[in-house]
């Protein structure tokens, strides 16, 4: 079992920045699976959709279109922590932000979203204009 809790959320004119934590209980190795780690978005009436992810087999990132160029997701495994830097912030990047992580033995799962077991609680972004 992963647990996860999310912080670094908060309100935020247009252009600013926030930093997103995500801290992970220590996770057991299992033999030939690491974890997928990802950052998703769900804004207010819309569906959870990925931001972000990365693999911690060697740090395989990626990142859905809309915010290539001003978010960028990191991990420090000896905190067992992933972070999501967010640069020049829009009003659409509004909503609630999610941590998950799902243990897999290659990066191609790393960006379906239905494929992550665990979840944190998430923390509200707010970006006003």
């Amino acid at each position: 079992q992963v647990q996860l809790v999310e912080s670094g959320g908060g309100s935020v004119q247009a252009g600013g920045s926030l930093r997103l934590s995500c801290a992970a209980s220590a996770y057991p190795a299992r033999q030939d699976s690491w974890l997928c780690m990802g950052w998703f978005h769900q804004a207010p009436g819309k569906e959870r959709e990925g931001v972000a992810t990365i693999y911690t087999r060697g740090g395989y990132t990626t990142y859905v279109d809309s915010v290539k160029g001003r978010f960028t997701i990191s991990q420090d495994n000896a905190k067992n922590s992933m972070y999501l830097q967010m640069n020049s912030l829009k009003v659409e990047d509004t909503g609630v932000y999610y941590c998950a992580a799902v243990y897999s033995p290659n990066a191609r799962s790393c960006v379906i979203t239905r494929n992550y077991d665990y979840w944190g609680q998430g923390t509200e972004v707010t970006v006003s204009s």
